[in-house]
């Protein structure tokens, strides 16, 4: 709104208007104080917020107009008479429910739709009023404009009071109730809930609100200091939720329960410093910038998701880091273990190949195409599993997590301690690198040949190899590094990051549930399998539910996936370098030895490389970056961490294919 139409703002504050009306008006004078000329704002201190010096000028041109002064100050009068001021301060920033998919889905309900000033809701028209960014020139208002402004648009001493102690008593009621949800209390600890807190607030606020409305000034500083301090023991009894949930699995929703409880109190807090205040306005200003705190927290979906999932995501890679220290070689012992352990899942995978080539044949439609071929999978990674093999592919996601554990933060001061944790973080990376070498090299020398002997043999017993030339000429098409293989190896590593992310938080709701426990002590579980088997397969459960998640949900995602982007017309395609292996040995089988002279041949090998790499590096990648923010860890020092490896490269570079003698660090 121009500067020119100051006057005509003013002229439109009609006490008689509707209540819409009203509201409207004042939308528009704040945004006028934000959007005003800067001829207006000519003069005084150059530091001082431009919408500060607005108001100073509405301010005087309404002092020196007496009539308009009254016109506003009665728009005022009828606007708190009838707005639900406790409202704003009972509930803005927190869910009208105790529910993380209620709120995220609120949020982007305010983000897509329209607000309305029809509302008698002050925390739904104080959305429309301000704007977060308007903290900035809040917190520089000088003591007398500020004085000046309650004077004429605050509502009066009364008033103001009863809304706080509204707000008070609406708060304390939704902590009392939070306290007492079995989703909190039942996993609170037991001594931080010996005196009761959560049931001392309720009477607390009560003996606070009628020591303030009788005027019982220090009967009221009394209450309110007892007040504190059970809100200071209810904080306490909801910390002691966190232990528990790191134990025994998070739940967004109880997190958000939480976090909702812990708010709610401190904005007690704030409530009553500004009903107990001798100075109010002090408070009040201090109120108001957490009010616009609060507005800008709530209104962000991507900070919800990312404040919230962050627990849990911490909780998913330290699952996933326990079981990846069983994929990391430190000596070389257990590397050749590694060896061993791969060259039996390419004999596994060996035999995937054909199955696989098996369900193509039967020429069924994308989607079942697509399920049966994951179900191949994911029954091969299965078995692989329980006889205790590896896949390589499998590795890097589940190491991620254990390597990001030994990184070294951004608060890890610098020195020997620094360039010990340096260093021992380059010992993972050697260890890692030559881990995934075994693997790979395990699975795809067993698993290529085999495939190749059976081709052979099938020639020899029936005179025609299981998979035939039509099929081998396509293994040369699909695979050669002249294709699109690169992007979808990338692809496919994409996968394997998600397969981990499934296998974690498949662990963390088994955990968070107690289904081992279940397991072993339910009643019916017990009669049906006696006490010692009931325990038994409880022990089993809880050591590979996230082995079968990981293994089957990869192996769906590997043959699903694909089939589902095709019926949106994104021909994905996966690209596993061990599968890749057993079918460019069978495409070889088909076509026989001459097929090594072709360059054809030799671009699917570069391509299995290519893919093999790719396969490792995107998950790997994508799951160091997410256990790194999980944990909040930051590198002070990138440069000297990849020097550290360089230099470790240069100096002993079979360290990275080989263990060196006495264990995995190298002097």
């Amino acid at each position: 709104m121009a500067a020119w139409d100051l006057t005509a703002l003013i002229n439109a504050a009609d006490p008689k208007a509707g209540l819409a009306e009203r509201h409207l008006w004042l939308v528009r004078l704040m945004e006028w104080l934000r959007h005003a000329p800067t001829a207006l704002d000519g003069g005084g201190d150059p530091r001082t917020p431009l919408a500060v010096l607005r108001l100073r000028h509405l301010l005087n041109q309404l002092d020196k107009q007496a009539a308009l002064r009254d016109q506003v100050r009665g728009l005022m009068q009828a606007f708190w008479r009838d707005i639900d001021a406790a409202a704003l301060h009972a509930d803005l920033g927190f869910g009208a429910r105790r529910s993380f998919a209620s709120e995220l889905l609120t949020r982007v309900q305010n983000e897509v739709l329209p607000g309305t000033p029809e509302t008698r809701d002050l925390a739904a028209l104080f959305r429309l009023l301000f704007k977060p960014a308007d903290s900035a020139w809040v917190s520089l208002l000088d003591a007398p404009t500020l004085s000046r402004a309650v004077a004429l648009f605050g509502a009066g001493a009364v008033e103001a009071q009863a809304a706080l102690l509204d707000a008070i008593t609406i708060l304390v009621s939704a902590v009392h109730a939070g306290g007492y949800s079995p989703a909190l209390r039942l996993r609170m600890d037991a001594s931080a809930l010996q005196d009761e807190p959560f049931r001392q607030i309720t009477a607390a606020a009560a003996s606070l609100r009628a020591a303030v409305l009788e005027g019982r000034r220090e009967a009221a500083l009394q209450d309110g200091a007892y007040l504190r301090a059970s809100l200071d023991a209810c904080r306490r009894a909801a910390n002691s939720v966190m232990p528990h949930l790191e134990e025994f699995g998070v739940s967004v929703n109880i997190v958000y329960d939480l976090e909702q409880l812990q708010a709610r109190t401190h904005r007690i807090d704030q409530l009553i410093g500004c009903v107990l205040a001798p100075d109010p306005q002090a408070e009040a200003r201090s109120l108001l910038l957490a009010l616009l705190q609060a507005l800008g927290e709530e209104r962000g979906v991507r900070a919800l998701l990312a404040q919230h999932y962050s627990l849990l995501a911490r909780q998913v890679t330290e699952r996933s880091a326990e079981t990846g220290e069983h994929y990391i070689t430190r000596d070389r012992g257990e590397y050749r273990d590694m060896l061993k352990r791969a060259a039996g899942g390419g004999a596994v995978i060996a035999a995937t190949t054909f199955a696989k080539f098996a369900v193509l044949a039967i020429g069924l439609s994308a989607f079942w195409t697509g399920f049966w071929s994951g179900a191949n999978y994911a029954f091969s990674f299965v078995v692989v599993m329980l006889l205790h093999w590896t896949v390589a592919t499998k590795q890097p996601a589940m190491t991620a997590p254990a390597m990001a554990a030994s990184l070294p933060s951004s608060n890890s001061p610098a020195g020997a301690d620094s360039d010990a944790a340096i260093e021992a973080f380059v010992d993972r990376v050697a260890q890692l690198i030559r881990s995934q070498a075994a693997g790979i090299f395990g699975n795809v020398v067993v698993c290529a040949p085999l495939v190749l002997l059976v081709q052979g043999l099938a020639t020899a017993l029936r005179g025609a190899p299981l998979v035939g030339p039509a099929e081998a000429d396509h293994v040369l098409h699909s695979l050669t590094l002249l294709g699109p293989s690169v992007l979808f190896a990338a692809f496919t590593g994409v996968l394997l990051f998600v397969s981990s992310l499934i296998a974690g938080w498949a662990e963390n709701w088994f955990v968070f549930h107690r289904l081992d426990s279940a397991i072993a002590w339910n009643p019916r579980i017990v009669a049906r399998l006696g006490a010692p088997r009931a325990q038994r397969w409880s022990r089993w459960w809880r050591a590979n539910v996230s082995g079968l998640a990981a293994n089957i949900s990869l192996g769906l995602l590997l043959g699903l996936v694909p089939a589902l982007l095709g019926f949106v017309g994104l021909p994905l395609e996966v690209r596993h370098v061990t599968l890749s292996s057993g079918q460019l040995g069978a495409a070889l089988g088909a076509l026989g030895t001459p097929l090594l002279h072709e360059p054809a041949f030799w671009w699917c090998v570069a391509g299995i490389g290519v893919t093999g790499v790719l396969n490792l590096t995107v998950s790997f990648g994508l799951a160091f970056t997410v256990a790194l923010r999980s944990r909040g860890v930051r590198l002070k020092q990138t440069r000297r961490v990849l020097r550290a490896i360089l230099g470790r490269l240069r100096r002993h570079p079979l360290s990275f294919l080989w263990p060196p003698k006495g264990g995995g660090a190298t002097a």
